[in-house]
């Protein structure tokens, strides 16, 4: 029996995104920049793809630039705002954040930049009254996450995106986990910068988008040929993006009914854990991403077993889990994510991370839930 319990690591792609890509591969290969029959029937597909990835989240066409996936759009946010300033200015972040939007903070305060690193509540929450507090008269940017990879959590987004805008800061917010999975209107969200990735919604990987609020600007990623409003230059890959737009299109049209499936499975799979003594529950439970499930898991010999350890028995097991984001999880470290919200660092090496997706269902949930109790209970027993 295999299960699949990674979606936030990644989504298999829809049937709709593997037509897509593969039409386009087979017989729509043109440069979109040609000014021939060839190319302007592969740039009406790159637009097509804009309006649906758009669709999806409220915005207009213009605003959505393309990238390679969500770490180019987080970063070309960051620094997109960064770089129009002669002289270092000041930048807040969240504590909790992913590392595509860490790092390039932690390159901008080696730069002479002053960050300020947004503390969370036990929960992985930002109190808005802090970000209050943190604006300086300099304060270039914004960036606080909308749903926490690691633990679930799901921020007060529009709260504090108001408070952005009433100082008249830019925000930014990395949605790449809550697209697809909650409902995004950026016609009436305060966001101002979003950044999406298509195989976290079922797309292919290797594609990803920046929402760029109109009038904003922005310093390129990347200088060349001026593709992408000239913020990121370079041949689009309209296959790639051709099926990010198809993922885009059946999310939008399922999300509603998703949301709740999703929501159901995966407080079933809480409660069936509940009273499971060596698993504490992580993040929000009320606030929360809708697949989302996170433990840290308080091993009777910390510093031999850590979450990795499940990870590997449930891979053995036939089950697909993740210690933590996928972008850190063959690092051996205590989770930054936990230490922010107050984990000393021997339990934050104990984080697990289930993500449920289309294809769970409630016997999934159930053998998990029975697999994971085996597991842990023999490995009490070393």
């Amino acid at each position: 029996m295999q299960i699949y319990l990674d979606y936030s690591a990644t989504t298999p792609p829809c049937g709709a995104a593997i037509d897509g890509l593969q039409s386009v591969l087979r017989d729509q290969w043109g440069n979109p920049s040609s000014l021939h029959h060839w190319g302007q029937r592969s740039a009406l597909i790159l637009e097509t793809a804009r309006q649906q990835v758009a669709t999806l989240v409220g915005a207009e066409p213009p605003e959505i630039v393309f990238t390679a996936g969500g770490t180019e759009a987080d970063n070309l946010a960051i620094l997109g705002i960064a770089q129009g300033y002669d002289q270092p200015q000041h930048l807040i972040v969240s504590a909790v954040e992913h590392s595509a939007v860490a790092e390039p903070a932690r390159w901008l305060e080696s730069q002479g930049w002053q960050v300020t690193w947004l503390g969370v509540d036990g929960l992985g929450r930002v109190n808005p009254s802090d970000l209050q507090g943190a604006i300086q008269p300099n304060t270039a940017l914004i960036s606080v996450i909308y749903g926490q990879s690691e633990v679930g959590t799901v921020q007060p987004i529009a709260e504090l995106g108001a408070i952005a805008r009433s100082a008249g800061v830019p925000f930014h917010t990395d949605a790449v986990q809550v697209a697809g999975r909650l409902p995004l209107d950026l016609q009436t969200l305060p966001v101002d910068l979003l950044s999406l990735s298509s195989h976290k919604i079922y797309g292919p990987q290797g594609a990803g988008a920046l929402y760029v609020r109109s009038g904003l600007t922005l310093q390129p990623g990347l200088r060349g040929g001026g593709q992408e409003r000239g913020l990121r230059s370079g041949t689009q890959a309209v296959a790639t993006l051709a099926g990010f737009g198809a993922a885009a299109a059946v999310a939008a049209v399922g999300l509603s009914g998703e949301q709740g499936r999703l929501a159901a499975l995966r407080d079933r799979l809480f409660q069936l854990l509940a009273d499971e003594p060596s698993l504490r529950p992580t993040g929000d439970r009320h606030h929360r991403l809708p697949h989302h499930v996170s433990f840290c898991w308080h091993s009777p010999d910390p510093p031999r077993l850590t979450g990795k350890t499940l990870v590997h028995h449930l891979n053995l097991a036939g089950i697909g889990i993740s210690a933590g984001s996928a972008c850190n999880s063959g690092k051996t470290m205590a989770s930054p994510v936990l230490l922010a919200m107050g984990y000393d660092s021997v339990h934050a090496l104990g984080g697990i991370r289930l993500t449920l997706g289309s294809s769970t269902t409630a016997a999934d949930i159930d053998w998990t839930a029975l697999v994971l109790r085996q597991v842990i209970h023999r490995l009490s027993q070393w």
